[in-house]
Parts: structure tokens; C-alpha cells; sequence
């Protein structure tokens, strides 16, 4: 019974325990550590306020105990507690670090330190470290040749600086004298006496008094004018810039002093022979004068030219930028590939695209004032310029780019740098986000207003008439926005970056005003015909007002009729040639594409192999199969125009709908939407872009409807090519390496996580079988990934390798004959192709330390935009691809040139005979046609770079 009774309590105990650890809360009080007062300090570890000890008081940031004045450290391990001690009546002092008592001559502060008179500095021990008894000030000498003051922590003498010693010839600077910015002036020089330190945000109707204007502006404008100091002008001309290059009646602002100091040093002479360009000045202006941007932007022709073929093929604007931080220091040459200019997020790396030449591109994106405040606490400024090279000499040469800035002001009113470029002001310097000026109170705290570049436009116009390629100077515009700071964490901007390449249509359209003069005149004749047909017909000669009516009304519509020709002949002729030159390019792409299949199979044992001509027999490794490659080489064949849809349906089914539904009805010059129309009724004309409507609409559909189907069903239970073709290269052991451009393209990681693949039926089955139930690795070219498809961007080392290699791959056109080639060809070739394959094999397996890779995620805006932001300059860079793009290099990934193509076909021409079921069959025509050559030709470069007989290729 006892034992039971001190079981039950135990028992009851431990229920009581886990209630109150059930019902346990684990929840504390919030404080702050100026929640704490005087006497207490914020416990980092319990997050609660602790009570200091005997003598303390809280610490500066409130996370510690520190000693009261006239009491020193005892004792201080880093830990909570402090031990404090009363100081000596006669040594009422503690030292600078706290832990002794000393006599101070001159009275204390009220930490309870020895003070000293200014231009003393503090001394506690002698030169070897030993406490003095009574502190000493000593006092530094200011007189010739020491020129000594004390520096700023007042615990060690330092030259004066060196405008005191040229002034005064002392360190001090006193009236008359202007001291400012750390700088002594004379009065006597004619120099504006005071510095206005504002900057106005005209967007908010804010002006600022700029703490970094009132520290540094007087004194860097004096020091540019009296001593041709080039960091202080250049700090000058970034201070204008921050003020948005305004200009206005008040000689005194950052910009008004910029402009007093160029027009008093006419006399130093220009830079490079740029008159705007005065020497040790920054270049911030082209001038006031009327038409000056005119003559900049469209009389001046860039001195090299663009090309996308021969020899002198120069496709790439060189834009290069001189960078300044706020106080005027040369940063560096800064190349503006890899999104310098842009503000948006993950865009810091290769942006090559952008500069090239033709193409247009546009980002925007939303971007927090908080990421601003911390990415660009100190702001850069850029002078950018077109790098050029000069053919006859060979030297480099820099083109100034100009910027319009499309907030500049003028007495504090907006220009207007609207469209009329006579009245633009252009300029030269520029900068992205601007914290700076904005800070009313001590620099380094948050800025009451920032001003953020929020839309940048590089502007390219190519010069009319020419066939060179020729181009005027680019232009950029850029728009600030002010932003009121108040709460950066929910605050943002919506920011831009766009290149635009703009061509002269003033050619085209003198042609189209003569088309529709022409044709207009016509038009005018052919009513006046219409209108006596009718006249005759009704049987009245008179001339009324119901002829001139019915004149205006036939003239109305035969006006359309030539408005209709002109303007869809246009558009046609513009949409038609370009489109059908993208196809042209993208199947030349296609057909002239670098692909080389790595086997990483390995010999299994060894075979005994006779040495010919000396009758004995040696042992050499098992080879191995090659028809694992050329299995892999005919599945790829076979893929190469295999399409998103059905051509032969897509024709069938649009013809169907067209003429047998009838939709081909809807295109009639009629208000009745019926599909079906009677022989008895009226059956109105044709009408060429009710025509063209429908049938593209319908050929959108259809396409539409079987993309769906194929992704949805057919792909996904029956088959799907592209695909299977992925597992096809794991199971055969075999991966595939495509170079679509020279440093970019796919890879295809076909390694078979077996080791081998030349196998039996057994063993093949039995590899599946361990594949299904997870008793091996995964196929992913990283470990425990299943990622086998990869966008690859190659450095150029790697590529040059490449090249050397492939060089002697194809120096036959076409893969060695066995029959009537030459023994040692076939041998070089064989030799190549063995070469390349144990290349690439090391290479993806990191061998080579200096052609190295690294696999990473594309950004989601690379994705979209279709393009890589970092370029491999050491290492080549493997892009995750879950979509295998690879397709890209097929008719598969290019579905949609493809369908666009096919309608145009279509419509021109049934356009040009008026007939759907001509325009279906001479559309599928051209289908096989293209087919053909794709096939052909594309087989021809899989033999020639793979080495893969074309005999083999069936």
C-alpha cells in the first residue's frame, strides 16, 4: 500500500508538470534600449532592461554601463557587471580610456575628461607609455617652418593645410579672411563673398538647404577660380549637375558659380579643341546658343560606320563612361556593358545586347527607396562616350555623347526640351541616384529627398541615304524624379532603361505622298466616269445637286479604295520583307549550327590485336560502338523539322473552314455575317482585307487549338519527340554539344548513371528497372539533380580551343569517305574526332582549370527578355534550363516564325489571285519546300561537324 501511495503521488506530480508546462507562455515584454533610462542598459541576451551597478551610468548606444564622472574602471570583462572607484579629490580626472585617475590642469569636460584650449592637444603618458600624474596640454606650433594645428580628435599636431600657410602664413585663418570648408580665401580676390546653398526639386516644389552645398561648395568653387584645383572643380561641376545643370539669375548656386569661374579662366584655353571644354573644368555644357543641338545631333556624322557582314563586320557600340565620386576623384574608365547605366535589380552584368548595333531594347522595373538609400549612399557621375577606332591609324578615339535632361531648368523655370531640338540645352555629365544634396541636417543620416534617374533613353538614328551604315551621334535622355523621403520600406519608383535605333522614313513617305497624288488624280477621273455612267443610266443631262452629290459619294469611296492600296501595300511590303527576312535568317542559323556528340563510353577489357607486319599479336583496349552515335545522330536528324503542329492538317483544316464552312463568306463587301449564301441571292464583291482578316484569324485559331492539343495530349500520352530524345542521349550514354553562336548554345547531358551503355538486353532492362525504383544516382548533370538541359554561354579561351580542334574536324568538307579517301585523312579525321570528344568530356568534367564553368539559375528577366547579363570572361556559365530550349535550334522552338511566315505566304497569295484553295496549296508547297532544304542542308552540317558518315544519316 506505501509503494502504491508514493507511486500515485509521483504520478500526480508528473501530471501537474506537463500541465503547467502545457499552460507555459512564451510571450516578453518589448523594449528598446532608449526604454531604459540613465540607470539602466539594454541586456543584449535577455532583451530586457538591467539595472547598472554602484557609481554608472548608461553608455552612449545604451547597451552597456559605463562609470560616472570622477569615478574610474576597476573592472570590466565585457560582461554586465562594472566595478567603479571614486577618483582622488586632487586627481578628479579619468583618463581618455577610462581606467585611471589624473590631475587635469585646465578643467574638465563633462564626461569628466581633461579639456584642453584649442590648438592643444591632450597628452596623458609619455613617449613610453607611462601615466602621468597631471595631464598635459601641449600646445602645437604654428609658426614657421612647423605651420603645426591640432587635428581634429585633438591627440596629435598635424600640418596646417596648406591654403592657411599661403594666406596668413600661419594656421590661422581670421578676419578679413574667408575660412569655409576646411579652406582659407582671401577677401581681397573679386569672388563672391557667400555660396547659396539650396537645391530646388522644381517636380515637389521643395527647396533644400543642402548640408553637403554648405560644407563644400564655397570652398571647392574658390578653390577651382584661385588655385586651379582639379578635384575642387570637378566636385563643383558634380554640384551643378546635382542641380539639374540649372541655370538661373543667381550667381551664387552651385551652377551660377560653375559659369562664373568658366567665363574667368577664358584665358587657360580649351580641351582637345572642344570649345565647351575649358581647361581643368568639367564639360557640362554644349552651349545656349539657338540650333546648337541641331547642328550637334544631325550635321554631324560619327566617324566609323556599322556592318553585319565581310570582313569589317562592326556591330557593337563601345560605350565607355569617365566616373567621379561627389567630391570630384577620378574613379576609373568604367565600360557600360553589364548594366551600368541601369538601376534595376540582378542587371549588373553582361548586357551586350543592348549596344548592338540594330537592336532595339527596353527594361523597366519597381524598385524600393530603401534598396536606393543603401546600393547608392554616395553618388557617381558619368561623362560617357563612343569608342571608336580609327582605320587608317589604328588608334583609339573617343566620341562625347551628349545628354538632354529633361529636368533642367532655366531662372527656375522648366526648358522645353520637347521635340524641337532648337530649343534644347544639351549637356554632358550625369548620374543615376542622387542622396547626397538632399540631406538638410548632418551628412551620412537619411536625405529628406533623393532624386532618382527614373527613364534613360540611348537614342541611335541612322543617317538616310546610305548604304555604309553610317550613323549620327548617339543621344542620351534621361528624366529624374524627386522623391519626398518619409517611409523608404513602402516607398518606390518605377525606373526604365531603353536603347531605340530610329531610321529616316522621310524617303518612304515622299514616295507614298506621290503614290496617293497619283492615285488620288485617278480616282478623281475614274468617279467622274462613275458619276456620267450613272448620269446616263437614269437618262438625265442636266448637271444638279444631286449629280455633285452623287460625285462626292462615288469620290469617297474610290478615295478609300486608294487610301486601302496604299497604306496595306505599305505595311505589306514592310511586313512581309522583314518577316520573311528573319525566316531566312533563322533557317540559315539552323543550317550552319556547331553540334558534336560526346560518347562517354569507355572500353570494357582488352582485346589481343595483331601487329601488322611483324607477325605478333599485342593487347590494346576493347573499342568502342560507334552506332550508339550514329543512333543518336539519325534520332537527331529526325527531329530537326519536327513542328509545334501539324503542317499538312493546319492547310487542310484552314481551307476546310474557308471553303466548305464557308467562313470565306464574311469577307464579302456585305453587312450579313451568314456562312452560308444562296446561288439565287445577291453575291457582293470581295473585299481584300475582310479577306485578309479572316483568314489569318482563322489560321491563328486552328495553330492555337493544335499547340494545345499536342502540349496537353499528344506530347504528354502519345509522344513527344523532343523529349524522349533527352532520354534517348542518357540511355545511349551520349550527350550533345550545340553552338548556336560562337560563345553561346545547348547542352544536351546524355551521361548514363550506369557507366556503361553498350550492353545486353539483360543488363539494359535490368538498369531501367534500378532507374524506377531510385537504387541509383539521378541523371542531372550536378549531383542529386535531374537536370539535363542547359543554356550554355562559353568563354572564349574554351571557344579558341574549339576551334583549333574542330579546325582539323572539318577541314574536308563532309565526313572522310571510307572508300576513296585517302588512308591518312581518315586517320587525321578519326584522330580529331577522338581529340574533340575527350575534350568536351573533360571539359564538362572540370578538368581544365583555366576553361572552367559554373551551373546557375537565368533570372527571370533574362528569361523574358531572352538574353544572358553576365558575360564569361574566365568561366563559361551553364544556365538551368527546365524548357529545353535547345529546341531553338530546330523548327520547334521556332514555331511561331514559322506559323507567321506560313500566313503571310498565305495571304499574299491569295491577296495577289483571289483564291483560297491556290493560296493553301502553294502554302503547303513552300512548307516541303523548306522542309527539304532544312533537312537536306541540315544534314549535310550534322556529317560535317560530327564526322558521322552521311551514309549512315537515313
Amino acid at each position: 500500500m506505501a509503494t502504491a501511495g508514493r507511486y500515485g503521488a509521483a504520478a500526480l506530480l508528473l501530471v501537474l508538470s506537463v500541465r503547467l508546462s502545457a499552460g507555459q507562455s512564451f510571450s516578453l515584454p518589448l523594449r528598446q534600449p532608449q526604454d531604459c533610462g540613465d540607470a539602466r542598459y539594454f541586456d543584449i541576451s535577455s532583451l530586457a532592461c538591467g539595472q547598472c551597478g554602484p557609481h554608472q551610468g548608461r553608455g552612449a548606444w545604451g547597451i552597456s554601463c559605463v562609470c560616472l564622472p570622477g569615478f574610474k574602471m576597476v573592472s570590466n570583462n565585457g560582461g554586465p557587471s562594472v566595478i567603479c572607484e571614486k577618483c582622488p579629490e586632487n586627481m578628479s580626472g579619468v583618463t581618455e580610456d577610462g581606467w585611471n585617475c589624473i590631475t587635469c590642469p585646465k578643467g574638465l569636460t563633462t564626461e569628466g575628461k581633461c579639456k584642453c584650449a584649442i590648438n592643444e592637444i591632450l597628452v596623458e603618458r609619455d613617449v613610453n607609455g607611462t601615466l602621468l600624474n597631471e595631464a598635459l596640454c601641449i600646445h602645437c606650433d604654428a609658426n614657421e617652418p612647423s605651420f603645426s594645428a591640432s587635428n581634429v580628435l585633438g591627440d596629435r599636431c598635424i600640418r596646417c593645410e596648406q591654403t592657411f600657410i599661403n594666406i596668413s602664413e600661419s594656421c590661422d585663418c581670421s578676419d578679413p579672411n574667408i575660412l569655409t570648408g576646411g579652406l582659407c580665401f582671401s577677401n581681397s580676390r573679386n569672388f563672391p563673398s557667400k555660396a547659396v546653398a539650396t537645391v530646388r526639386y522644381g517636380q515637389l516644389g521643395i527647396t533644400v538647404v543642402s548640408a553637403w552645398f554648405l560644407k563644400n561648395l564655397q570652398a571647392s568653387a574658390a578653390a577651382c577660380w584661385l588655385y586651379s584645383n582639379l578635384t575642387s572643380c570637378q566636385a563643383l561641376g558634380n554640384m551643378c549637375v546635382m542641380n539639374m545643370n540649372s541655370l538661373s539669375s543667381t550667381t551664387s548656386d552651385a551652377c551660377g558659380l560653375f559659369q562664373y569661374v568658366y567665363a574667368n579662366t577664358a584665358g587657360l584655353g580649351t580641351v582637345h579643341s572642344v570649345s565647351f571644354w575649358r581647361q581643368n573644368l568639367p564639360w557640362l555644357y554644349y552651349g545656349d546658343q539657338p540650333g546648337l543641338a541641331s547642328q550637334v545631333l544631325d550635321t554631324t556624322q560619327f566617324p566609323t560606320s556599322f556592318s553585319f557582314k565581310g570582313t569589317n563586320k562592326n556591330i557593337k557600340l563601345q560605350l565607355i563612361a569617365a566616373s567621379y565620386d561627389a567630391e570630384g576623384n577620378f574613379l576609373k574608365w568604367q565600360n557600360l556593358e553589364g548594366g551600368v547605366l541601369q538601376l534595376c535589380p540582378d542587371t549588373l552584368t553582361r548586357l551586350n545586347a543592348a549596344y548592338i548595333f540594330g537592336t532595339t531594347y527596353q527594361q523597366s522595373c519597381t524598385i524600393s527607396v530603401s534598396k536606393m538609400l543603401s546600393d547608392f549612399a554616395n553618388p557617381i557621375f558619368y561623362d560617357v562616350y563612343l569608342e571608336y577606332h580609327d582605320d587608317d591609324s589604328g588608334q583609339q578615339y573617343l566620341w562625347a555623347v551628349p545628354v538632354l535632361n529633361l529636368n533642367l531648368q532655366y531662372n527656375e523655370m522648366s526648358v522645353n526640351q520637347g521635340s524641337n531640338k532648337n530649343n534644347w540645352l544639351l549637356t554632358r555629365r550625369m548620374f543615376l541616384v542622387d542622396s547626397l544634396s538632399g540631406q538638410e541636417s548632418d551628412l551620412g543620416k537619411q536625405p529628406r529627398i533623393i532624386r532618382i534617374a527614373s527613364k534613360i533613353t540611348i537614342s541611335i538614328r541612322l543617317i538616310p541615304s546610305t548604304q555604309r551604315g553610317t550613323i549620327y551621334p548617339p543621344l542620351i535622355t534621361i528624366a529624374y524624379k524627386d522623391v519626398l523621403v518619409q517611409n523608404p520600406d513602402t516607398q518606390s519608383v518605377m525606373v526604365s532603361f531603353s536603347v531605340n535605333y530610329e531610321m529616316n522614313q522621310s524617303e518612304a513617305q515622299i514616295q507614298t505622298d506621290i503614290a496617293l497624288g497619283v492615285l488620288g488624280g485617278l480616282s478623281v477621273l475614274w468617279s467622274l466616269l462613275k458619276t456620267a455612267g450613272w448620269k446616263r443610266r437614269i437618262g438625265s443631262p442636266i448637271i444638279d445637286l444631286q449629280t455633285v452629290l452623287k460625285f462626292l459619294l462615288f469620290y469617297a469611296g474610290d478615295l478609300a479604295n486608294v487610301f486601302f492600296i496604299i497604306t496595306v501595300g505599305t505595311g505589306l511590303y514592310w511586313l512581309i520583307f522583314f518577316k520573311a527576312l528573319q525566316f531566312l535568317h533563322k533557317l540559315f542559323s539552323q543550317l550552319t549550327v556547331d553540334v558534336f556528340f560526346i560518347d562517354w563510353e569507355r572500353p570494357k577489357g582488352k582485346i589481343l590485336k595483331a601487329i601488322g607486319g611483324e607477325g605478333g599479336i599485342k593487347s590494346a583496349a576493347a573499342p568502342v560502338s560507334i552506332w550508339r552515335t550514329y543512333f543518336i545522330a539519325n534520332e537527331w536528324n529526325e527531329i530537326q523539322t519536327v513542328r509545334k503542329i501539324n503542317p499538312l492538317f493546319q492547310v487542310l483544316a484552314v481551307l476546310f473552314f474557308l471553303e466548305v464552312v464557308g467562313f470565306s463568306n464574311l469577307a464579302l463587301m456585305d453587312s450579313s455575317s451568314s456562312l452560308t449564301r444562296s446561288n439565287e441571292s445577291y453575291i457582293a464583291p470581295w473585299s481584300r482585307i475582310l479577306r485578309f482578316g479572316v483568314s489569318t484569324v482563322l489560321w491563328l485559331v486552328i495553330a492555337m487549338l493544335q499547340i494545345i492539343f499536342f502540349a496537353v495530349f499528344y506530347e504528354r500520352f502519345v509522344e513527344d519527340k523532343i523529349r524522349q530524345f533527352v532520354d534517348l542521349c542518357s540511355m545511349s550514354n551520349i550527350s550533345v554539344f550545340l553552338l548556336s553562336h560562337r560563345c553561346f548554345g545547348y547542352y544536351i547531358h546524355g551521361r548514363s548513371v550506369h557507366g556503361h551503355a553498350d550492353t545486353n538486353m539483360e543488363e539494359m532492362n535490368m538498369n531501367l528497372k534500378r532507374e524506377a525504383e531510385n537504387l541509383c544516382s539521378q541523371r542531372g548533370l550536378l549531383p542529386n539533380t535531374d537536370g539535363q538541359t542547359f543554356q550554355i554561354s562559353i568563354s572564349g579561351k574554351m571557344r579558341q580551343q574549339y576551334d583549333r580542334i574542330h579546325e582539323t574536324l572539318t577541314r574536308k568538307h563532309g565526313p572522310a569517305r571510307l572508300l576513296d579517301s585517302s588512308a591518312t585523312t581518315f586517320e587525321q579525321s578519326t584522330k580529331a574526332y577522338h581529340t574533340m570528344n575527350k575534350f568536351l568530356g573533360s571539359f564538362i568534367d572540370h578538368v581544365h582549370k583555366d576553361m572552367d564553368y559554373i551551373v546557375k539559375d537565368k533570372l527571370l528577366l533574362e528569361r523574358i527578355i531572352g538574353m544572358e547579363f553576365m558575360e564569361p570572361m574566365e568561366k563559361s556559365i551553364f544556365y538551368n534550363d527546365e524548357g529545353h530550349s535547345f529546341s531553338d535550334v530546330l523548327f520547334y522552338g521556332n514555331e511561331a516564325t514559322l506559323l507567321i511566315f506560313d500566313i503571310l505566304f498565305f495571304s499574299v497569295v491569295d491577296l495577289a489571285s483571289q483564291s483560297f484553295i491556290l493560296a493553301a496549296v502553294l502554302t503547303y508547297l513552300q512548307q516541303e519546300i523548306f522542309r527539304f532544304i532544312r533537312n537536306t542542308a541540315g544534314q549535310k552540317n550534322l556529317a560535317s561537324k560530327t564526322l558521322v558518315d552521311e551514309r549512315f544519316l537515313i
